[in-house]
């Protein structure tokens, strides 16, 4: 069997060259539990040369006092990123695990994510920032329920690139038609999903197959290694940077007051700035460019884009930004500046995926904050109209949300805003729903469809 290899970044032309450019990855690993995936990254880590000789030292010799040994000559890579006591003590991922590591070909952010359901909303907190996200199976279990659930959060979440690692495939002798009827059953349930083009890599972790470096044990797969494709798909940012309209939800109006001093003047003058800033969600904007500010609707031209000390001519995702307008405008924290003429309508009620993450259920009638970019804002939910079967992945009928379910929900906002679906822009269609007593964090929720103008 032979797997496609995606190879052709999408880089906006205005960008080649930039120091931005291809540079930063971020990835994280999902699967149910046991399938491998602390130990795949330890492993992963390990052979790309990214552990520290006192790290691998201190690891080895734990490995050694519990008893590890065989394959992996003697090193329990799993130690190497589960890093809570209780982690080690039960040999379960808890937290998600953050790991910062670099070839030469590219600088890489991991979020190693836990597989029991119950931490199901540690894995949506890694997928929701990932360009690519690895699913690891069990050979020898095949497609579980919760494999069903990760790879149905990362069909909501729209998640770029899905690599699945068909998991110990060592313990089956490397045997290419356990692989192969593994690899069919994936297709079928990303099929179902609507997922689109997915890579499947016959991997040991614990051996290192396929993992860095390609395996002769598999001369069957003709594909790359899990590093090769992390190292050559294209970023998100690259994507959205090209194909997506420009927006900046502002975090901070910049607007110092002090005395500056001009060499040739004789006395200190009042320095006259006013800017925007914030990160750029998506698209690429130029100083000279018309854009609109919502709410008001006003229209301006940027006359400067300060990032870090120097002015720059070009602004693009993911860069944060201080944006200098022509015009002065109304603009608080919580407004968008957009490219102009590309804002939608703004509307107060919405058709959201909601993936529930609090413990205390949702019902219909539940008020709660929104948090859309940087302005946060009260709701109702007035209907909640289903909430995803893991067995067959249809919307079924129901009144309430359960901590870890998927369902779909109206939500009404009480001040209108321009929303984009989450199909239309990963980030501007994403938003958060906070328990407005407490702060907690109840649900990630995406934009599905946009109604009820205003």
């Amino acid at each position: 069997m032979t797997d496609t290899l995606l190879t052709e970044a999408v880089w906006p032309s205005a960008l080649q060259g930039s120091p931005l450019q291809g540079t930063l990855f971020r990835f994280a690993t999902a699967g149910s539990v046991d399938d491998g995936k602390s130990t795949l990254v330890g492993r992963l880590l390990h052979d790309s040369k990214a552990i520290l000789a006192d790290q691998l030292d201190a690891v080895t010799r734990t490995s050694s006092e519990r008893g590890f040994g065989g394959a992996a000559g003697g090193i329990d890579f799993a130690l190497l990123t589960d890093g809570l006591r209780a982690e080690r003590e039960q040999g379960i991922t808890i937290d998600v695990a953050y790991r910062y590591f670099a070839t030469a070909h590219r600088s890489f952010i991991l979020a190693d994510c836990p597989g029991h359901v119950q931490y199901t909303r540690n894995m949506v907190t890694g997928a929701t920032t990932a360009d690519a996200v690895v699913v690891l199976i069990d050979a020898r279990k095949g497609v579980l329920e919760q494999t069903r659930r990760h790879l149905s959060v990362l069909a909501l979440l729209r998640v770029q690139h899905v690599i699945v690692a068909v998991n110990k495939i060592d313990l089956l002798g490397y045997d290419e038609a356990a692989y192969t009827e593994v690899a069919a059953d994936v297709r079928a349930v990303t099929a179902e999903l609507g997922l689109g083009a997915v890579h499947v890599i016959p991997v040991s972790a614990l051996v290192g197959d396929n993992v860095v470096d390609r395996s002769p044990h598999t001369p069957w797969y003709h594909g790359p290694s899990l590093l090769e494709l992390l190292e050559t798909l294209p970023l998100v940012d690259e994507i959205e940077s090209e194909t997506r309209a420009f927006r900046l939800p502002v975090q901070l109006v910049l607007r110092p007051q002090g005395a500056v001093v001009v060499p040739e003047e004789d006395a200190p003058r009042y320095r006259d700035y006013r800017a925007y800033a914030g990160q750029v969600a998506s698209g690429t904007l130029r100083v000279g460019d018309t854009v609109t500010v919502s709410p008001g609707g006003g229209s301006t031209v940027v006359t400067g884009i300060d990032f870090a000390g120097a002015e720059l001519d070009l602004a693009f995702a993911p860069q944060s930004v201080a944006l200098r307008l022509r015009d002065d405008l109304d603009i608080a924290r919580g407004a968008v500046i957009a490219a102009a003429g590309t804002l939608p309508p703004q509307v107060k009620e919405l058709t959201a995926a909601l993936f529930w993450l609090d413990a205390r259920p949702l019902a219909a009638g539940a008020r709660v904050l929104v948090k859309f970019g940087t302005s946060t804002i009260q709701a109702i939910v007035p209907e909640i109209t289903g909430r995803r079967s893991l067995d067959t992945l249809a919307i079924e009928t129901a009144d309430r949300l359960e901590v870890n379910d998927i369902g779909q929900a109206t939500v009404r906002l009480a001040s209108a805003l321009p929303l984009e679906t989450y199909a239309e822009n990963r980030r501007s269609g994403a938003f958060l729903v906070i328990h407005p007593q407490d702060g907690a964090t109840l649900a990630a929720g995406i934009v599905l469809a946009a109604g009820g103008a205003s």
